[in-house]
Parts: structure tokens; sequence; C-alpha cells
């Protein structure tokens, strides 16, 4: 889902750009960050869901505990640590995706057109797209944690939580992890770009990679039934 947000994303807002070329780096920056932005809206209440699972002491699952949040806190309670969650998530997939598709035609020139990088090209690519998105967001993802834990040590807010949490442990409390947060992230992000790129290789062989974002699908008219919608 992520990918075909961004895919429509990145061409909404660079209209200018045919549809037999890749997007520019500005449609591919701007649609990452509105896909950033679009995920948060999903992604928060897993994430508080997830912390909060994580630091109980009981064995309630995730259900019942949503279903506790809702009937004590309400919907803003499902939704604590939003704000912060779009901060962090709408740069940082703007420069995942814009890192990814600047780096495979740094490694591989023309492959954004022809699809033609190498398997090594999507790897590396991928993997430094999540390293860099990680390294800027990371302070943000440490304030969304200790926001969205609840109990105690609660804040006032996103100011109040960097304020507090800096106060009482130093700058470094920010960046507490990193290195194994970045080393993940290049596994990770490598293996995710390879396995999409080569499912859409899988899926429609007639085609590059610019065709299957456009949704020009006419060059295989047995597709026809799956063309995507442009709008």
């Amino acid at each position: 889902m992520v990918f075909q947000i961004y895919a429509i994303l990145s061409r909404s807002f660079d209209s200018s750009v045919p549809l037999e070329d890749p997007p520019s780096y500005r449609g591919v920056a701007l649609g990452g960050v509105g896909t950033g932005a679009v995920q948060s809206l999903l992604l928060s209440p897993v994430e508080l869901i997830k912390i909060r699972l994580q630091l109980q002491q009981s064995n309630s699952g995730p259900i019942s505990l949503a279903k506790t949040i809702l009937r004590r806190e309400g919907l803003k309670g499902i939704y604590k640590g939003l704000t912060i969650t779009v901060l962090r998530d709408a740069p940082a997939h703007g420069l995942y995706f814009w890192t990814y598709e600047y780096v495979r035609e740094m490694l591989h020139p023309g492959c954004r057109k022809s699809g033609e990088e190498t398997l090594s090209t999507m790897l590396v690519a991928g993997g430094l797209a999540g390293v860099s998105s990680w390294v800027v967001c990371y302070p943000l993802d440490v304030v969304k944690t200790r926001l969205q834990q609840g109990g105690h040590g609660s804040y006032e807010g996103i100011a109040d939580c960097f304020r507090k949490s800096i106060a009482q442990e130093g700058y470094g409390v920010l960046w507490r992890g990193l290195g194994t947060a970045v080393a993940r992230a290049f596994v990770v992000n490598g293996a995710i770009f390879a396995a999409y790129e080569v499912a859409l290789r899988c899926l429609f062989p007639q085609l590059t990679s610019a065709d299957v974002v456009s949704g020009d699908l006419s060059k295989n008219p047995k597709q026809d039934a799956l063309k995507i919608h442009k709008e």
C-alpha cells in the first residue's frame, strides 16, 4: 500500500513529467512526504498499542488494550502521538524515496527509466535509503516512544518531552540505540526495495519500472484488467 500511495503521489506532485519518464526528484521527495503523512494515520495507533503492550505487566492482547484505551481516553487517546508520528514519518519518507531513486541512478545510470539495474544496486540503494531516513528521524522517534508510553514520566507535549529528556539524560539520549537501528535499517530496507523491484519484474515482465509506476500497462494486453488507476 505504501508503494502504491507513493507511486500515485509522486506523479500528482509533478504532473509536468511525461508518463513514459520516471517521476522527477521533486515529485519523488514530495510524494514520499505525502506517503509518510498518510501512513501515520494508520501507523500511529498501531505503534501506540505496541509500545503499551511492551511495557505493561498484564497479559492482555492488542484488541483488549485498544478497547481499554478507547474506553478510558477516547479517540484522542488512541491517536496520542499522532503529531510527532507525522513529523517523524513525513520528512523521513521524503528522504527515504529520494535517496533510493538518487542512489540507484548514480550506481546504474539510466536505470530509473529502463528498470535494468542489478540486484546489488537495489540492495545498496534500498539500504542507504533506510539508513538516511532513520538518521534524520531518530530523535523524533525517541520522543514519540516516550510520549506514547504513558504512565509514569508523562509529558505535556513534544517540546516538554525534548526538554525533560535532555535535561535528565543529556543530548545523547536522542541518539541512543542509533547504531543498532541503522544496521537493521540497511538490511531490512535493502531487502524490501529489492523484493519490490523483483516482484514488479515478475508480475509485469514486459514493462519498465516507470511504466508500472505510471499505470501504463498497455504494452501487455493480458494485464489490461489490472490497469492501475491514475487519478
